[in-house]
């Protein structure tokens, strides 16, 4: 099943192309948001309700896309908004750091997107989010800029506004198709949706927009080390990745983690498996998920002193990584060696409980957005 809402398409998935126009516009060629969003946000939820689609996995994964995808919002808008045209001055919208004064700028120019932006950022930081929300979404309107337009997605997408969220980075991907953010936004709320396939899909696409950005190929790589099957395309890009970054071992356990993936009927993918995670940890013998991955090969083998090895290692990198300790509790016990599994399973549960506690803590110091269709608000305000 595909997703249908706005910006995401449906139907078969299409091949991935590379986009030919350019990301980037001029203050002489922004164009303007002129339709009206089909959403409209009305408050946020206790924090205490975590919200998301799924497992605590997919929970999880989400999370860690969107915190990616978010910090993607600010490096850009350093760039463009340390010195800004703001009426007939430039100045360092930035360096405004009072509210006041900020809100009477807003006042004395309404219709400068950048003001508006300027405050958006005073908000969320102050721990405004719906009044910041609503401030990145006046300045996209004023401005349909590719860094207006995705600092709003992304505060929808960061308080898991997923539709909406997908919506904005829709609107934006169709303004500025070379974008590859725009594609990582709207794969990242395509995942948070449900729709693993079309996710990944977006994601091969945001890594054709510029093949040199690293950053699409990781999320790709986060995401396909999750999905149950492989979209068709993913593994040629994360090979496409370790060769363009060939010291990388994150590219190299990627590349791995993919061609693992379509081993079912291809046996000799195991051994180009085993090769390229060698090779992960001879590259960065710090990398415990690589070593976690080679003892998971060698269990399938059913190859128990070296599966054991290789996770004792993981551990020992990562003391944190709970699957390790599982894994490697379970390859105890078919050694026969019940007192280290017993050992290793206590571990897992204890580092199991931390980690969650810390998701949950992490959860709670977000506010969640609650939205309703434009229409449905319309209609309620009319009665």
């Amino acid at each position: 099943m595909f997703c249908t809402l706005p910006g995401f398409g449906q139907a078969a998935l299409p091949p991935c192309v590379v986009p030919q126009a350019s990301a980037k516009a001029t203050p002489t060629d922004v164009p303007q948001f002129y339709d009206e969003p089909q959403f409209t946000v009305a408050g946020v939820k206790d924090p205490s309700e975590t919200g998301g689609h799924g497992s605590d996995t997919v929970r999880r994964t989400t999370e860690t896309l969107t915190k990616e995808t978010v910090g993607l919002g600010a490096g850009v808008a350093k760039e463009s908004a340390n010195e800004r045209k703001v009426g007939d001055q430039s100045v360092k919208v930035q360096a405004v750091k009072d509210e006041a004064v900020l809100r009477a700028n807003v006042a004395r120019e309404p219709t400068n997107a950048n003001w508006h932006h300027a405050l958006a950022d005073f908000e969320e930081k102050k721990g405004d989010s719906l009044t910041a929300v609503q401030e990145y979404q006046r300045a996209a309107e004023l401005t349909a800029s590719e860094a207006n337009l995705f600092d709003w997605g992304a505060e929808l997408l960061l308080h898991r506004a997923y539709e909406p969220a997908g919506e904005v980075f829709g609107k934006g991907r169709r303004l500025f198709p070379a974008s590859v953010r725009m594609a990582m936004g709207l794969g990242v709320a395509a995942y948070a949706l449900g729709s693993y396939d079309l996710a990944a899909q977006r994601l091969c696409e945001a890594s054709d927009a510029d093949p040199s950005d690293e950053k699409p190929y990781l999320l790709l790589g986060k995401l396909q080390a999750v999905g149950s099957g492989l979209v068709p395309g993913v593994v040629e890009r994360l090979e496409r990745f370790e060769r363009l970054q060939p010291e990388n071992a994150w590219a190299t356990y990627y590349h791995a983690l993919a061609v693992w993936k379509r081993r079912e009927g291809h046996p000799e993918t195991v051994a180009q498996v085993e090769r390229l995670l060698e090779r992960a940890v001879g590259q960065d013998p710090k990398l415990a998920i690589a070593y976690l991955q080679l003892g998971i090969l060698y269990a399938e083998q059913k190859d128990w002193p070296k599966a054991i090895g290789a996770l004792q290692s993981s551990v020992k990198v990562d003391p944190e990584l709970e699957e390790g300790h599982f894994r490697l509790a379970t390859a105890y016990r078919m050694r026969g060696e019940t007192g280290k599994a017993q050992v290793e399973l206590e571990i897992y549960q204890r580092t199991a409980k931390k980690n969650n506690n810390q998701v949950e803590h992490d959860r709670r110091e977000i506010t969640q957005f609650v939205y309703s269709s434009r229409a449905q608000a319309d209609e309620k305000n009319t009665k």
